[in-house]
């Protein structure tokens, strides 16, 4: 059995691992190449590791966020599949307003494409979370 912490830590990796994956292969798609680890560097004036590990760091934050107080929020929802998706997009809306208020650096595309692609990486982290983590309040059924 694992913690919350625990439980916590492996879902933000993993999640965060998920969303860059997309963000990744995003420009095959014909998306805007999207780079937060950048993006956090570049904000910040510090190399390029720096900013992967922050990127991590926010996951792994996000993901705590998600064990110790959302997964309380939105209990009557059972699948962890649509709680996961519902708090990826709690998420990004969280980070555009972040985006909003802090200096960033000018992102090349269409904004609208760039909001897309975010929403998508936010929504599948947001789904990987909530498929590791598991509600422990939820009541156990004896087979």
């Amino acid at each position: 059995m694992t913690t919350k912490i625990q439980q916590s830590v492996i879902a933000g990796i993993a999640g965060t691992i998920a969303m860059t994956a997309l963000m990744m292969i995003a420009p095959m798609m014909g998306m805007p190449k999207m780079s937060p680890p950048a993006m956090l560097s570049m904000m910040m004036g510090f190399p390029i590791i720096v900013g992967w590990f922050m990127h991590f760091m926010i996951g792994i934050i996000f993901a705590m966020v998600y064990v110790f107080l959302f997964i309380k929020i939105v209990g009557k929802i059972s699948s962890n599949v649509l709680r996961g998706a519902i708090f990826g997009i709690a998420v990004f809306i969280f980070a555009q307003i972040m985006m909003a208020i802090m200096p960033v650096p000018k992102m090349e595309g269409s904004v609208l494409a760039l909001l897309i692609g975010s929403l998508m990486g936010h929504i599948i982290y947001g789904i990987v979370v909530g498929v590791i983590v598991k509600d422990q309040a939820a009541p156990k059924t004896m087979r």
